[in-house]
């Protein structure tokens, strides 16, 4: 696997358990409805949450989540409601980013829910 590859593995791993740790119930992982992919399926209270990891070894061009434009936002939309429609799901729905941040030997974890209302 490409070393990139394992750096995005590693940040959803972390994301995984930053979620976990405030009482997420992760769903599934990097589930895919034909080309449109969800990095996180997870369930908070009763509301599902598709959830967008984005992981930098820096921020000097920006912030991560800057980076989740509307293409994204696009094929995440795909991908959760064909979630939803296979498994029946019928509550609310939520979109949420983990932004992490490995830089100087330190990392940096930010959730944003609703992370569209941002956009």
């Amino acid at each position: 696997m490409a070393r990139h590859n394992d750096f995005g593995r590693w940040g959803e791993d972390l994301a995984v358990d930053f979620l976990r740790r405030h009482g997420f119930e992760i769903l599934a992982r990097n589930w895919r409805a034909g080309r449109a992919e969800v990095d996180i399926l997870a369930r908070d209270g009763d509301v599902l949450v598709a959830v967008e990891v984005k992981t930098r070894g820096t921020d000097a061009f920006g912030r991560p989540e800057i980076f989740v434009g509307r293409r994204k936002i696009r094929m995440l939309t795909e991908a959760v409601n064909a979630y939803a429609e296979q498994t029946g799901w019928e509550g609310d729905i939520r979109f949420d980013i983990v932004a992490i941040v490995r830089q100087g030997g330190q990392t940096r974890v930010e959730h944003i829910p609703d992370a569209f209302y941002w956009f």
